[in-house]
């Protein structure tokens, strides 16, 4: 079994694109249902952010995996599938490792080294595990990118200047308006992105905050933790929307609703109250973070009202990080991503040290029977000394090579020392499921051939094994032109 990767984000696609295929919370659990009713899948998450949708599965075979996880996106997106395989990558064993690790990292947001993306990973994780989506392959995987994103944040400065999208938006805001102190914002949706953009509106000294929110208890809540911070903060419901903006300098919006909520009609409305009450022209910016985009397209057309929503930010210098912290960042990732394929290597051959175990166990017993009925007349303790001896010469015996081979089974080719010991021994192969699928991948001498289900879509540079090293391309994407040995027999 083996993880696949399917993914769209900032760096493949347009937001036009990101919008079809942007997953919410409540498409995720019908999603991982279709896909674990699927016959090649066992394990799956799927990560969602604004900017990226992505999907990890675990898979007994690459094409039919592939091809499930593919159909699946199709029909949610309700992109034909060129249009969606022109814009996806997609990752195999441990090149789809390799790009977690990237992601929880934030060296692949569109605001370099932001830690918001390890907020999502978890979420992500523990939706899946609610719905038992959740096996050993996947949860050890999913930890493992936390613990690395959880490193990299603090033993690099990547996230020095605690940029976010938030922040960023934040920032292009102030150029339209000047310093946010003293001036009303509205943040509409009280998620995580609307708890972010509350804290770092706090921070810039805002004068007024009002959260609208569908649900008007959890829009309480964000208002009272903005309070909480010595904000001036009250909620409205959403029917209210229009009166929220009238009295607004900078409207965020993060929703995560599948069509527009601030319309080009709402916006109309507002300014015409924002004339009414004040003969000064005032500036409205809307920070439009969400995924599909919540304000209407037409609002930016506007007088006197400026969008700044996802393409505006990926253009935005201030949203990547220094060199010398990203290749920091880099140097963790390739450590730990060399730690977690020497340890799935050494418990890929745990099962056939059992099995040795087990056998060598078989044959004590087998001997002792023997001995039993050669001997019928041995008293027990000196048929329980003879039974001490035989065990301590066995297990004696046993230590080196058992100790020996997972030492050698974290190495890159390691597999092939259990299959030694497999031959040796003749142990079957379903003995305590002893042989285990090795991670090396042969290659796929046709390239067609295995992205054929989704027809365009890039399986890009081979990731390099070798010695104790592992050559990661730059921009953690590094995939596979490989199938598991024996899963296409």
């Amino acid at each position: 079994m083996s993880i696949l990767l399917v993914g769209i984000s900032h760096r493949s696609a347009p937001v036009s694109i990101l919008e079809k295929v942007a997953i919410t919370d409540a498409d995720r659990p019908k999603l991982i249902d279709r896909m674990l009713a699927s016959s090649h899948v066992s394990e799956a998450m799927i990560v969602s952010t604004c900017n990226r949708v992505e999907v990890y599965a675990v898979v007994d075979a690459f094409h039919g995996g592939l091809a499930e996880v593919g159909e699946l996106l199709t029909k949610h997106s309700g992109l034909p599938l060129p249009d969606l395989t022109k814009h996806a990558y997609v990752r195999y064993s441990e090149a789809a490792a390799e790009h977690l690790f990237a992601v929880a990292s934030g060296l692949d947001s569109m605001v370099i080294g932001e830690q918001q993306v390890l907020s999502q990973i978890r979420g992500a994780y523990a939706s899946a595990d609610a719905q038992q989506a959740v096996g050993r392959t996947m949860h050890e995987l999913a930890q493992h990118a936390l613990r690395v994103g959880k490193r990299v944040h603090s033993e690099t400065g990547i996230d020095r200047a605690g940029a976010s999208v938030v922040s960023v938006a934040l920032d292009r805001a102030q150029h339209v308006l000047g310093p946010l102190a003293g001036q009303t914002a509205v943040v509409l949706g009280a998620g995580a992105m609307g708890g972010l953009a509350v804290a770092h509106l706090s921070r810039a000294g805002i004068g007024r905050i009002i959260v609208v929110n569908r649900t008007s208890a959890r829009a309480k809540r964000l208002a009272a933790t903005a309070r909480s911070h010595g904000v001036e903060a009250h909620s409205m419901e959403l029917s209210r929307l229009t009166e929220a903006m009238a009295a607004a300098d900078v409207v965020i919006t993060c929703t995560g609703a599948v069509g527009a909520v601030v319309t080009l009609a709402d916006t109309h409305r507002a300014l015409a109250e924002r004339e009414r009450a004040s003969q000064v022209e005032r500036p409205l910016v809307f920070c439009d973070l969400g995924l599909p985009r919540d304000v209407e397209h037409a609002v930016a057309g506007l007088p006197g009202v400026t969008v700044i929503d996802i393409e505006t930010l990926q253009r935005d210098p201030a949203a990547g990080a220094a060199a010398d912290d990203t290749a920091a960042a880099r140097s963790i990732v390739a450590d730990e991503l060399a730690k977690y394929l020497a340890g799935q290597r050494m418990a890929e051959v745990t099962p056939t040290v059992a099995a040795l175990r087990q056998r060598a166990a078989e044959v004590v017993e087998a001997e002792l029977l023997r001995l039993d009925s050669r001997l019928p007349g041995l008293a027990d303790p000196e048929r329980d000394e003879v039974a001490r001896t035989v065990r301590r010469v066995v297990d004696k015996l046993l230590h080196a090579p058992t100790v020996r081979v997972k030492q050698l089974a974290s190495t890159p080719g390691g597999d092939t020392y259990a299959e030694a010991l497999r031959e040796l021994f003749e142990l079957k192969p379903g003995a305590a499921q002893a042989v285990a699928a090795p991670m090396e991948l042969s290659s796929i001498s046709d390239e067609h051939t295995a992205i054929r289900f989704l027809g365009d879509v890039s399986l890009d540079q081979e990731a390099i094994v070798g010695g104790s090293e592992i050559a990661l391309a730059d921009d953690f994407t590094a995939g596979h032109r490989g199938e598991e040995q024996g899963q296409t027999a």
